[in-house]
């Protein structure tokens, strides 16, 4: 079980930035530039909340296996297969946060703020991002959660390998496959534990700091 903790938590440090960075940027792009086919996008970007993870695995196993570099680099049933299979469908879920989030920001306290002489670096960094980071920790929370808990995108491109890419879930499907439900019971309490703190994060990010009602 160690392994598959240590591989589980080796995603999620690949994956919570790569959420922040580039969830942010795109939803930021989504929430306050308006481009043709910005629809058909938006769309295509949140496909992935709600396709079957076979059907997200069989198009990213088939893409990656087109790209021999790719799999020069092992992403086809190794670690980096692993992190992208987990990032893929957890991405939406900070893109719409995020989108959330910058919509919900009034543009006329940024214009005041770049008529004082800010830059637009300044007015994101001290206006827009105070203003937005709470939606975005949510979006970032959810994400991660997601990414963690990944099953089967995980399974189809880069496989159930111990010590290699057997992530969490991975482990507790072995186990129940092998009937060893007591390891599997463990390892899903860490899973547990795991969404109660998420939930509580979340939770007091809404100002709910005294307890879950």
């Amino acid at each position: 079980m160690y392994q598959a903790l240590w591989i589980s938590l080796k995603v999620l440090l690949v994956d919570v930035p790569l959420l922040a960075l580039m969830g942010t940027f795109v939803g930021w792009v989504l929430a306050r530039k308006d481009f043709p086919g910005k629809g058909a996008v938006s769309l295509l970007l949140q496909l992935p909340i709600v396709l079957p993870p076979s059907v997200i695995g069989l198009y990213l196993l088939l893409a990656l296996g087109r790209l021999d570099f790719l799999r020069d680099l092992g992403f086809l049933f190794g670690f980096p297969g692993a992190a992208l299979a987990a990032f893929v469908p957890a991405c939406p879920i900070m893109i719409q946060s995020a989108r959330a989030a910058f919509s919900a920001v009034d543009r006329g306290i940024e214009e005041t703020a770049l008529t004082m002489g800010r830059s637009r670096l300044e007015v994101f960094t001290r206006v827009t991002f105070p203003l937005a980071k709470r939606t975005l920790f949510v979006g970032l929370g959810l994400s991660s959660a997601r990414a963690l808990g990944d099953f089967g995108v995980t399974m189809m491109v880069a496989g159930n390998i111990p010590g290699r890419t057997q992530t969490l879930p991975l482990y507790i499907y072995g186990k129940v496959e092998s009937l060893e439900f007591a390891q599997a019971h463990w390892a899903a309490l860490l899973l547990v534990a795991a969404g109660v703190v998420t939930l509580w994060f979340i939770k007091i990010l809404e100002g709910g700091a005294n307890g879950i009602s």
